[in-house]
């Protein structure tokens, strides 16, 4: 998951006034609250619903608390299938009908599985509101888990871990690097899984798994936008409402990552990639347990963010070792991952653009950071989460990363103004204690000619 400090606004036109009024201070924008509206259903369905008529449509997201990282043991993919199974049929519904109920009225819809959430939105004129919320009420209850439909879309997602890792020239890194970073949490499967674990689940494990975490006590909706509040309220009462809680806990993940006690380093090879790179990881906090997230994010984007980041400007456009280098802080519910890497140049290997990527992160760790520099990164950071926030979608997802991530849906509401305050004695702070100062896991990324020299010190090859 990425930067979704919150904070957002209301419409267009408070966003107008916002710009145009004065700051608090000459470096802090103010920027109004969402009022946003939370309640539970008796059987344990959360609900948060933001009223913004700037337009005549409305955002409806079904956020279910499950994601890659509850996968059954030896069946990863389990949560990324069920992002296809829930477009099939139901008991009401035919295959693939929320494409008609949306996009043939005007509409949108879409999916995404993540580390710790599953989550599926959809945008439609306003007076539609009534008809997706059966239809995300109908697929939560209703859904048709058989045969046919089990095999048609393990075969859609094996295809996809084919298109995105397999014959993508990186795609094998990139998937390499949950498995290299954590040792025990199960954010060590990676979300589109395997082929071999798929092709060995049954049907039944499928069911299980549906029956396991698809409930409404594990589930929150997300609906912003043009509606009336009180014939919301009976909407949901009227097509969740009925639906029992079940007996059964909910399975949580229990498993620490334990801390590193030294620097790991793997080699992973590819048959597709032209060309070597690497990646760095460490691990950081949970989201929710840490105000040092925004900082490290904001680093990342110094180090990364466009062509006038430190690391294209070190390892692409001065040294010329790299043609494609990026850094990101990736928050979890669960420990998360700083990540740096590098796609080298013709003529270069890992150890070239590993060094730079330790020098540039150093230099950043301790030396002065000039304020026109960090001013800019975080007006950047900013200017993307409100461009995003003037659409119901937008803040839909803004309070979905707020409640299901970050801790509480109150997060929407001060990670803006986090993010204005964070400073350069913050993001030295941040970069000494959980990057300079700890224990990093390397990836070496070699294409397959170059397997049988690799250079010295390296680790068993994956």
């Amino acid at each position: 998951m990425h930067l979704r400090p919150a904070a957002l606004l209301a419409s267009l036109t408070l966003f107008t006034a916002v710009a145009l009024s004065p700051p608090v201070n000459a470096t802090e924008l103010a920027i109004p609250s969402i009022q946003y509206r939370q309640r539970s259903l008796p059987n344990g369905l959360q609900v948060i619903s933001v009223e913004d008529h700037a337009s005549p449509n409305v955002a409806v997201q079904m956020w279910y608390h499950v994601g890659s990282k509850d996968d059954p043991q030896g069946r990863s993919g389990f949560a990324h299938l069920f992002e296809h199974l829930m477009f099939k049929s139901t008991k009401h519904m035919h295959a693939e009908q929320m494409d008609r109920l949306t996009e043939d009225v005007g509409g949108a819809n879409n999916a995404s599985t993540g580390d710790d959430v599953t989550n599926y939105f959809e945008i439609v004129p306003s007076n539609y509101l009534q008809t997706l919320l059966w239809a995300e009420a109908e697929r939560l209850s209703n859904l048709n888990v058989d045969e046919k439909n089990f095999k048609s879309e393990r075969a859609v997602v094996e295809e996809e871990y084919r298109q995105s890792v397999l014959a993508n020239p990186y795609g094998k890194l990139f998937n390499a690097i949950d498995p290299s970073s954590y040792t025990v949490h199960p954010y060590k499967r990676p979300t589109i899984g395997s082929i071999e674990d798929l092709e060995a689940a049954s049907l039944q494990n499928v069911i299980d798994f549906h029956n396991t975490f698809y409930r409404p006590d594990n589930a929150t909706l997300i609906v912003a936008g043009d509606f009336d509040p009180k014939q919301l309220d009976a909407w949901v009462d009227q097509y969740f409402g009925w639906m029992p809680k079940p007996a059964t806990p909910i399975p949580q993940v229990t498993a620490k990552e334990p801390a590193r006690k030294k620097n790991l380093r793997y080699t992973v090879t590819s048959e597709t990639a032209p060309l070597p790179a690497v990646a760095i990881t460490w691990l950081i906090p949970p989201a929710a347990d840490s105000a040092d997230l925004i900082p490290l994010q904001v680093a990342a984007a110094l180090l990364s963010q466009g062509d006038s980041s430190r690391l294209y400007q070190a390892l692409v456009y001065r040294h010329q070792v790299a043609q494609q280098v990026g850094a990101d802080a990736d928050g979890r519910v669960g420990p998360g991952l700083f990540t740096a890497y590098a796609i080298l140049a013709s003529g270069h290997r890992p150890a070239e653009a590993e060094k730079l990527l330790h020098e540039e992160i150093i230099w950043l760790a301790t030396q002065p950071i000039a304020v026109a520099e960090l001013d800019k990164v975080k007006t950047q950071l900013l200017t993307d989460e409100l461009r995003q926030r003037q659409t119901a979608q937008g803040i839909a997802f803004a309070l979905g990363q707020a409640s299901l991530i970050e801790g509480g849906a109150e997060h929407v509401n001060t990670d803006l103004a986090a993010l204005q305050q964070v400073s350069e004695a913050d993001v030295h702070r941040v970069l000494q204690k959980y990057v300079t100062g700890a224990h990093s896991v390397t990836i070496d990324y070699l294409p397959q000619a170059a397997k049988a020299a690799p250079a010295a010190g390296k680790g068993a090859a994956k």
